[in-house]
């Protein structure tokens, strides 16, 4: 039972600071992967402001009606991504979606403070702790807000894109700085030392290519999903030293629901090769009981927090345990 007189903002405030340090520390040892969802391109989005192109990105719901205008969609579920992505799809080919995606993605949206918190992480590292250490981060999300954020902290980093259509596709396509894109073809074969040189990003649901379109790639429909679900043998996929982060490490969801099945079955086959048991957190703004039941069930705690404010605790963290670790 709480005090008389305690001040729940206070308590609150308390209790994720305390869980910012935690991951400061995880970030600092190198044993956190952070996942970006839809939800994390809203970060520092004013309320009620809706998406606009090529200023504000839009959330899933907001694709989903977007496309369903476009294409006429006759169904009540018009806030449905996948469904309505398998309508247009399904009716007009995919032609007309890769366009529509096309034109709302291939614009110069802004990164947001979490993309440029994540960005900068490595140097934060290096200067606050002394250490260098390099992320991988996961993202479902089409646009390269995140990769624009890199490119201003001037930050290289290595790029895996998963593609979605053609002769390679469920394979990724790597792209190194400087260098041209090319496919992994042997997963298990990818030895190059990941995450020794740079951070790592993986966009397992494809993503706009601003410079060709030609690689323009999206997990978004029906048919979509079952397919890269046919494929998810995690280590037929992902290269070998990215599967090793992700078998030894936290995981940190930022602006997910887990409405998103397709990422649970990944997840799940990842969990399951785990050999220790590491414990993994989620960050919403709002959550319904369903998303807290799938967590809980899955052991992972929720944050339930305006993330523009998590970010905000968590760049003070950072430097708050890197002060306390210089003092040890």
């Amino acid at each position: 039972m709480p005090m008389t007189g305690a001040d729940p903002e206070q308590a609150v405030s308390e209790e994720l600071l305390a869980h910012c340090r935690m991951i400061a520390n995880a970030f600092a040892d190198g044993e956190i992967v952070p996942f970006l969802g839809a939800g994390a391109n809203l970060c520092g989005r004013p309320k009620g402001e809706s998406w606009k192109f090529g200023e504000y990105l839009p959330s899933g719901s907001e694709l989903s009606e977007y496309l369903a205008l476009r294409s006429g969609y006759p169904l009540p579920d018009r806030d449905n991504l996948v469904r309505v992505s398998q309508y247009q799809a399904t009716m007009q080919g995919d032609g007309p979606l890769y366009k529509r995606l096309r034109e709302i993605f291939d614009a110069d949206y802004k990164p947001t403070s979490l993309h440029k918190l994540l960005a900068g992480l490595p140097k934060t590292l290096e200067v606050e702790y002394g250490k260098v250490r390099y992320q991988l981060i996961v993202t479902t999300n089409y646009d390269n807000a995140l990769e624009c954020a890199f490119e201003e902290a001037g930050q290289p980093f290595d790029l895996f894109t998963y593609i979605a259509f053609g002769e390679d596709q469920g394979k990724f396509l790597y792209k190194a700085p400087n260098e041209k894109s090319r496919i992994v073809a042997n997963p298990k074969r990818f030895i190059e030392p990941m995450l020794e040189r740079r951070p790592a990003i993986l966009k397992i649901h494809g993503a706009v290519d601003r410079i060709d379109e030609t690689h323009d790639s999206y997990v978004i429909t029906e048919d979509d999903y079952l397919d890269f679900l046919q494929r998810t043998e995690i280590s037929n996929l992902v290269p070998i030293t990215l599967i090793e982060r992700l078998q030894n490490c936290h995981f940190l969801f930022l602006g997910y629901s887990l409405k998103d099945w397709n990422l649970r079955v990944m997840l799940q086959r990842i969990w399951d090769q785990q050999k220790l048991g590491w414990s993994s957190w989620a960050v919403q703004q709002e959550t319904t009981l369903l998303d807290q039941r799938f967590w809980m069930k899955r052991g992972v705690d929720i944050q339930i927090v305006d993330l523009m404010v998590y970010v905000q605790f968590l760049d003070d963290a950072l430097r708050v345990v890197a002060a306390e670790r210089r003092q040890q």
